[in-house]
Order: structure tokens, then C-alpha cells, then sequence
């Protein structure tokens, strides 16, 4: 393909090279890729049909369980149909409003996911903290509130994202070097000054990151100060009701904050490695979240069992 030049037109498709830099390795890379999606959108769905069709599981932690299964779903469908589609049929071009959609969808729903792992790490924090209160604080209602705000924090958070990229007519180039349609990826192509989106994107990525690892941080701290007080043995019991959620947040915010200290200050790393850290926070989790919450999960890992065997 072209290299990028500097005449200024209005696509109407943008071009997404995949992982630029191992465009001949594109269909081994798709073998794993393809695993990986196939694990997650099975095992989401697993949960998601469990939860939904058990009423005994129709708990705060599994409710919101399975809203992170939901949004493990839309993530791993936002990307991972195109990305196969370049891999196997070479069909890099995307149209430009869906391009905007598709940055949308991503950015937003990790937007919300971060939310849910705030709710989830609250949840914990009143189980242990306050068990004799924890039915009246987090009922039904509650949990649905919760996940309404996340989504409307979400949306509210990532809406401006697309609208300013709209502002943009012209582009000194269609060929986007990502996977898909990363916003700042975007943005790059454009002509005119970006200062303003680059400025709204650092700070979404301040407050989604930063604000929602110290909420869950300061759950954790008042957490263990209640754990302290307790017996070895009790304590051993309720951190275990911990784990699950402590591996699902490590695995959700370890593979971001690697994508973005590496994006803002890893200047010699090869392009694709950026491509591929930037892939793994949108696939790791939904391929992760299931088989954790499932292996932790008593009342999950029985039901699965029923469906498989």
C-alpha cells in the first residue's frame, strides 16, 4: 500500500492494515486470534445462559457477572469479525461512519466495563466490611442502577470521541495502521489541529484508569483492614470470595496500562507490538472472565458441567 501522502481528501472508507509490519504472518496470527475468540464468545454465552435461566442465581455477584459477560460479547464482536476478515479475505476497508461506530463501541464499552469492576469491587468491600447489611445495601435495584450508571458514564465519557473526529472533513490519508478504528489512530490522519481530541482523549483515559484503580484500590485497603481484625481462619474464607475479582480487575487493567505506558513512552517499539497490546485489553478479558469466575464459581462450574456432559 501507498505510504501516507500529504493531499487532503474526504474518505468515504478508511483502510485498516491489521498488524502493520506482519502483514505475511497474518494467517498464522489469525489461528489464535480465532481461538481466542471462539473461547470467549462460548464461554460468555455460558454465562450469560446460566444466570439468566437459574433464579437461584440471581444474586448481586452473578448479576453482575453476567453484565460483564454482556460487555466481554460486545467487546470481542466490535473487533474481532473485521480483524478475521483481514486475515483471511484481505477485506481491510471499513466504511467511514462505521469506523466512528466501531471506535465508539470499543472505547465505550471498556468505558463501562471499568465501571462494573468499580460496582463489583463495592459489592466486595460491603460482603465483608458490612455482611449483616449487605441484602438491604445491594438489592435488585441497586445492581440495575449500577449498571445503568456505568453505562450512562460510558457513553457520556467516549460519545465526544467520535463527534470530534466528525468535526474533521478532510484526511491526509485513508490507511488506518491499526487493527481497527482506535480513536488517536484515527484522529492522526486528519487535517487540521488534533490538540483539542488528543487533550479529551488523556483525559478519559485519567479518569476511566486512574479514578476507577484508586476507587477499587480504596475498597481493597478498607477490605483488608477488616480482614486484619478478623480470624485466620474467617479471613482465608471471605478473601476468597475476593480472587475471582481480583484476577478478573489484574487482567483488565495490566494489559491497558502496558497499551498505554507503551503507546506514550515507548517510542523504539516496533509498531505491531503496539497492535498487539493494544488487541490483547479487548481480548483477554472476555476470553479470561469466564473461565475465572467459572473455576471460583461453585454454582457456575456445575451448571457448565450439566451443559457439556
Amino acid at each position: 500500500m501507498d505510504v501516507l501522502n500529504e493531499t487532503c481528501v474526504h474518505p468515504s472508507t478508511f483502510i485498516l492494515l491489521g498488524i502493520p509490519g506482519l502483514e505475511s504472518l497474518h494467517v498464522w496470527i489469525s489461528i489464535p486470534f480465532f481461538i481466542i475468540f471462539f473461547i470467549a464468545v462460548v464461554g460468555n454465552y455460558c454465562v450469560l445462559l446460566i444466570i439468566v435461566t437459574d433464579v437461584s442465581l440471581h444474586q448481586p455477584m452473578y448479576l453482575f457477572f453476567t453484565m460483564l459477560a454482556f460487555v466481554d460479547l460486545v467487546l470481542a464482536n466490535s473487533t474481532m469479525p473485521k480483524l478475521l476478515g483481514i486475515f483471511w479475505r484481505h477485506s481491510n476497508d471499513i466504511d467511514f461512519h462505521t469506523c466512528l461506530l466501531q471506535m465508539f463501541f470499543v472505547h465505550a464499552f471498556s468505558t463501562i466495563e471499568s465501571g462494573i469492576f468499580v460496582a463489583m469491587a463495592f459489592d466486595r468491600y460491603v460482603a465483608i466490611c458490612y455482611p449483616l447489611r449487605y441484602v438491604i445495601v445491594l438489592s435488585p435495584g441497586v445492581i440495575v442502577k449500577s449498571g445503568v450508571l456505568a453505562v450512562i458514564r460510558g457513553v457520556a465519557y467516549i460519545l465526544p470521541l467520535p463527534l470530534l473526529a466528525l468535526r474533521f472533513y478532510e484526511y491526509r490519508s485513508n490507511i488506518i495502521l491499526h487493527s481497527y478504528c482506535e480513536h488517536m489512530a484515527v484522529v492522526r490522519l486528519a487535517c487540521g489541529d488534533v490538540t483539542v481530541n488528543d487533550h479529551v482523549g488523556i483525559t478519559i483515559g485519567f479518569l476511566v484508569l486512574i479514578m476507577d484503580s484508586l476507587l477499587i484500590v480504596l475498597s481493597y485497603a478498607m477490605i483488608l483492614r477488616t480482614l486484619l481484625r478478623l480470624a485466620s481462619e474467617a479471613r482465608l474464607k471471605a478473601f476468597g470470595t475476593c480472587i475471582s475479582h481480583v484476577c478478573a480487575i489484574l487482567t483488565f487493567y495490566v494489559p491497558i496500562m502496558s497499551s498505554s505506558l507503551v503507546h506514550r513512552f515507548g517510542t523504539n517499539v516496533p509498531h505491531h507490538t503496539h497492535i498487539l497490546l493494544a488487541n490483547s485489553y479487548l481480548l483477554l478479558p472476555p476470553l479470561l472472565n469466564p473461565l475465572i469466575y467459572g473455576i471460583r464459581t461453585k454454582q457456575i462450574r456445575q451448571k457448565v458441567s450439566k451443559l457439556i456432559f
